[in-house]
């Protein structure tokens, strides 16, 4: 069912990895290009089937394509698909194979479920914004990765899989209900454990991957350009303070967390000594974990990105758009072309 963000999201992931994806989507509305009319991303390698589903005949068609589908999946509120006579109570008895892909911000159930939100309004209740921030500072929102995307689309495409999986052994499909604050929770874990082994302080911007060691953090350069830098084994760090020219004396132990304050300025100022590029050349070959900071305009460009094919043109567009991912061995996934509509007699249109 055609929607917005994560759904469209996992529609792609799957696309991508081999899937017949069809989005259904309203009368007139046959997909949605971007600005400068750039295509939609997340369409690519899926076709539009446009019903009316306020129609007796709408209806009856998606009834019908459940019965001989692998997947369905919907992001509406709770309640709205089985208003419309299509929720799992009613399709699931007519295609029991059917696995029913549901998600949502907040999930099926739970006070809630019927409430509007976005990303931010998840990973706030998900105690995943809070901690993201330097100390002294604001909490800053990660995009829209952490909710809608990774926790969301990317948690709801592994589900439909492992439903699958066991649709193998059982013979029967079942509901798979994806919440973003369930799968920006579960992104979490490892701060949880943290916290639970003493090794994270709630203050913000004081602990190991949050900026607040300094052999952990993003640093300027001398161009006003970025590395990152994230040497956390000894080993690596070793290399990183060799690498950095800073007297060893004042860089060990590096676990010293009352020494961290103090040391960051020594790592910014070392760095801001030679432009990005530069710390790039100079890290070659090391174990020093710095790397260059890229704007989204710079990714494709980079020597590792190309030699990997990680990002694709669009056809009839200058934009690039990311490779499908993970990359299978014996049967490589790939990128379909841009949205190519259906009508409901079953004939192909091109939308622009």
């Amino acid at each position: 069912m055609d929607g917005q963000g994560p759904l469209p999201f996992c529609g792609m992931i799957l696309a991508d990895l081999g899937a017949d994806v069809v989005t259904i989507g309203r009368p007139g509305r046959p997909g949605r290009p971007a600005p400068r009319g750039v295509p939609d991303f997340f369409g690519r390698g899926k076709q539009t089937l446009e019903l009316d589903l306020k129609s007796q005949s709408g209806v009856a068609e998606v009834r019908r394509l459940a019965e001989s589908a692998d997947v369905l999946t919907e992001g509406f509120r709770p309640g709205v698909m089985e208003r419309l006579g299509l929720g799992p109570d009613t399709l699931l008895p007519l295609a029991p194979r059917l696995v029913y892909g549901r998600i949502t911000g907040w999930g099926q159930s739970g006070p809630l479920a019927q409430q509007a939100g976005h990303d931010i309004n998840y990973i706030g209740l998900a105690g995943a914004l809070e901690p993201i921030g330097r100390s002294g500072s604001d909490p800053v929102p990660p995009l829209a990765l952490v909710g809608d995307f990774g926790g969301g689309g990317l948690l709801l495409a592994m589900g439909i899989c492992a439903a699958l999986v066991e649709r193998g052994t059982s013979g029967q499909g079942q509901v798979v209900d994806a919440a973003c604050v369930d799968g920006a929770s579960l992104l979490m874990t490892v701060v949880h454990w943290m916290r639970a082994a003493g090794r994270w302080q709630d203050e913000r911007g004081t602990n190991l991957f949050d900026s607040g060691a300094p052999f952990y953090d993003v640093y300027r350069t001398a161009d006003d350009k970025y590395v990152s830098v994230g040497a956390v084994e000894p080993r690596f760090y070793d290399d990183l303070v060799k690498l950095l020219g800073i007297d060893a004396e004042l860089m060990y132990p590096q676990y010293d967390r009352t020494a961290w304050p103090r040391r960051k300025p020594l790592v910014a100022e070392a760095i801001a000594s030679a432009t990005r590029d530069e710390w790039v050349r100079r890290a070659a070959g090391g174990d020093a974990c710095l790397s260059a900071v890229l704007s989204p305009a710079e990714v494709a460009s980079h020597p590792h990105h190309q030699a990997r094919a990680s990002f694709l043109p669009v056809d009839g567009s200058t934009a690039v758009q990311p490779a499908p991912a993970p990359r299978f061995g014996r049967t490589p996934a790939s990128a379909g072309p841009v949205p190519t509509p259906l009508d409901s007699s079953g004939g192909t249109r091109r939308w622009t």
